[in-house]
């Protein structure tokens, strides 16, 4: 008898830490919590206790799913690193997975994914934006808009879709950002290094 794939998803991209494992068709661990600041930090002991919820280990794992956005830049690389990390570390493929996606999923009629931006704007795809686009959110459709889900069904989605993925030789996962970082490089030249 074949065991299913056991896949780990999870997410940092928004106000969340959020992590869901699946096997097969069933999410077998789900833990998500709220928070702005200190994912980073949280990001590991999370993902080390939902694979503890399910009895599982790193070793267990077939595949990995990272949500890379867009959202909170520092948010995205936390995550897309660390899944970088684990996939090498442990020599299994690592999927990256975008918030547009995740949205999508399920979606069979036409939609506009979006994903909510600072200063009453969204990040938008789908009908009417073919490319990811930041817009006022005044100016999207609210017929075909789908708003970003929850974090732990936005998790659990980037875990589904990294489990109908990761055998098809998938890229790298890499951050999708649609704007400029809001922090800006130091005027100040950099120091010289002397050698000694």
């Amino acid at each position: 008898m074949t065991t299913a794939p056991l896949i780990l998803g999870f997410d940092t991209s928004g106000p969340h830490v959020s992590a869901a494992l699946r096997r097969g068709d069933e999410t077998v661990a789900l833990a998500s919590e709220d928070m702005k600041r200190g994912q980073a930090e949280r990001l590991m002991p999370l993902l080390e206790g939902t694979l503890a919820k399910a009895d599982c280990s790193w070793t267990d794992l077939s595949a990995i799913g990272v949500g890379v956005g867009p959202g909170n830049f520092t948010g995205i690389r936390i995550s897309v690193s660390a899944a970088r990390g684990l996939a090498l570390g442990l020599g299994i493929p690592a999927v990256g997975v975008s918030s547009f996606q995740a949205i999508s999923l399920d979606q069979a009629e036409r939609h506009i994914a979006t994903v909510p931006a600072p200063r009453d704007q969204v990040y938008a795809l789908g009908e009417g934006y073919p490319e990811p686009k930041l817009v006022p959110l005044s100016e999207i459709d609210t017929a075909l808009a789908r708003p970003l889900p929850a974090a732990a069904q936005l998790v659990t989605n980037i875990a589904r879709i990294a489990a109908a993925e990761f055998q098809k030789n998938p890229p790298r996962p890499a951050p999708l950002y649609i704007k400029p970082a809001d922090a800006a490089p130091p005027r100040d030249p950099a120091p010289v290094i002397l050698d000694a």
